[in-house]
């Protein structure tokens, strides 16, 4: 007798498959936290822009309503529009390159003296012990009352201009550059001394890095220094440059375009202010921020 094995089906159960489709609650907290994260970007941004847009504002509004005599503060758009027509001629351009020379050649001067002996003094006690008397003299002495010294002995030209310059930005650069060398947390030298650390070594892996956030206030007061001390330079003798500018305007009574001087100063100075703050935060990456 034959019979057949019949082999028996195998249903298999198929397990359903996780819904993918994501919760609505979820959907909404994560776009709602975009959306904080957008708000909050965009506030950081148009934050400090409230004050200057308040007072711009004010400027414009001031002369218009007849606070004061539009004459001597024309609303601001007039001064815009001096502004855009100097620069439309080439003027402004011709001045604040004058300006801009002189002063980046000063204050860069300036920096590769201060800094190498700020560290010497901070470093080597004897150089301080012999430098600091002089020193003490010399950076209570306000720049612009050597003024008339320099161009009695360099002349009018652009030498006593970038001396006045060099002079203006030498002095917190070093001092600012001795503090952040003095101020190094001593175990961390004396950590690195312990692992064999050589003088240069321990100056590049150790001081250096520690001290760039003091020598770059120092720096930055100094850039802002250079420019200021150089427009008062411009408008006792040259024939180019910001200072003149504005010197030039005032006696020739165009006050919008003395006024556009002053906004092209305050220009100036935020885009290099601008730039040395990206310098220092590249070079102080190592910094935990908060």
């Amino acid at each position: 007798m034959s019979s057949a094995l019949a082999t028996p089906e195998v249903v298999v159960d198929p397990k359903p498959l996780p819904d993918q489709t994501p919760a609505p609650g979820k959907g909404r907290k994560s776009s709602g936290k975009a959306a904080r994260y957008v708000g909050s970007a965009a506030w950081r941004i148009a934050k400090p822009s409230i004050a200057i847009a308040v007072f711009l504002g004010i400027w414009e509004a001031a002369p218009r309503l007849g606070v004061v005599d539009k004459v001597f503060l024309p609303p601001f758009s007039e001064v815009v529009s001096a502004f855009f027509a100097l620069a439309g001629n080439g003027q402004l351009q011709e001045h604040v390159s004058a300006s801009l020379t002189r002063a980046l050649t000063g204050f860069f001067v300036a920096i590769a003296i201060a800094i190498p002996l700020g560290i010497a003094i901070a470093w080597y006690r004897p150089i301080s012990d012999f430098l600091n008397p002089i020193l003490e003299l010399f950076r209570n002495t306000a720049a612009l009352a050597l003024l008339p010294v320099f161009v009695l002995i360099l002349g009018i030209g652009e030498e006593s201009k970038i001396a006045l310059v060099i002079y203006a930005c030498t002095f917190p650069i070093l001092l600012n550059t001795i503090s952040g060398v003095r101020t190094v947390d001593p175990l961390l030298i004396k950590s690195a001394a312990s692992l064999g650390f050589s003088s240069i070594r321990l100056f590049q892996k150790v001081v250096l890095p520690a001290a760039v956030p003091t020598i770059f206030t120092g720096i930055r007061m100094s850039a802002a220094a250079s420019i200021l001390v150089l427009i008062a330079a411009e408008m006792v003798g040259a024939k180019a440059g910001l200072g003149y500018l504005i010197t030039a305007s005032q006696l020739n009574f165009q006050i919008p375009n003395m006024y556009a001087g002053i906004v092209a100063i305050s220009l100036l100075g935020l885009t290099v202010n601008a730039i040395l703050v990206l310098i220092e935060r590249r070079l102080s990456r190592w910094r935990v921020t908060t």
